[in-house]
């Protein structure tokens, strides 16, 4: 008896699925040792750089700006303004970080990679899993930086809860595309470049520390096309409740483009290094 093509695939990705998951739940304890060996080193540039970034650019420069214009036409004060840009700027340079340096070492150096591709892991559970340990410390970081917006009173309205998720929703739209990236990288000396020719234009030009309307019109269609831009403007209508459903579709699923387009080519990069 012969069956059906279209059921044995069935079964296939059915029996699939509890893999995955299994093979991602094994990776937990080596991304914990990880984690605990990295956190000091990360401590500054994860949790008290924004912070300390926040009082200079929010409050010092923030007080100064609202003498003037602080409440014309309805705007929201400088801190209010800057905080969710803040968020989702630090959102994709934490993303950035740890997609790019550590992905080129444990596929380089460390060959860490590749003894978990001498398991039975597989290529996808490998980039998952990496991308998942990303997101944990995004998730963790974005927290941290909310509770402090909230006892600066940066946040105005109730929405900003899903602003934490936003954040994360930031980072993995620029996370999955550096690791595709950093998976065909033979060399690290690419990655001053990247950060330099377009980690840093990017940030500058989204949006986070002034209008995107301040800038020429041809910029600001640039801007426009970036992920950064979607993912400040959507924080920042969490914050304040600015934001339309509309909005908030486009917004989020042009991150998930992203994300989802960044993990497929980065399934092909890493085979390419793993499997031979």
């Amino acid at each position: 008896m012969t069956v059906s093509t279209t059921r044995v695939a069935r079964a296939g990705v059915v029996a699939a699925r509890p893999t995955l998951w299994r093979n991602l739940a094994r990776q937990v304890p080596a991304y914990v040792v990880v984690f605990r060996r990295v956190l000091r080193g990360t401590a500054f540039s994860g949790f008290l750089a924004p912070v300390l970034f926040l009082l200079g650019m929010g409050v010092g420069l923030g007080s100064f700006i609202d003498q003037n214009s602080a409440g014309v036409g309805g705007a929201p004060s400088y801190l209010a303004f800057i905080a969710p840009g803040l968020l989702a700027l630090h959102a994709m340079q934490v993303a950035a970080g740890e997609s790019s340096y550590p992905i080129v070492a444990g596929l380089k150096w460390t060959k860490f990679y590749h003894a978990m591709a001498a398991t039975p892991l597989r290529v996808v559970d490998i980039v998952l899993g990496a991308l998942g340990f990303i997101l944990v410390r995004l998730f963790l970081v974005a927290a941290v930086f909310s509770a402090v917006l909230v006892a600066f009173g940066a946040v105005t309205s109730w929405t900003w809860v899903f602003a934490i998720v936003a954040a994360v929703l930031v980072g993995a739209a620029h996370a999955a595309p550096t690791m595709a990236v950093a998976g065909r990288a033979n060399s690290e000396s690419w990655l001053p470049m990247y950060f330099r020719l377009l980690i840093l234009p990017m940030g500058l030009f989204s949006g986070a520390f002034f209008p995107l309307s301040q800038l020429p019109a041809a910029l600001q269609v640039v801007a426009w096309f970036t992920p950064l831009w979607h993912g400040v403007e959507l924080v920042r209508g969490l914050s304040l409740g600015t934001l339309s459903p509309g909005m908030t579709v486009l917004h989020v699923g042009y991150l998930l483009l992203w994300t989802v387009a960044g993990t497929a080519v980065a399934l092909r990069t890493f085979g390419r290094r793993l499997v031979s």
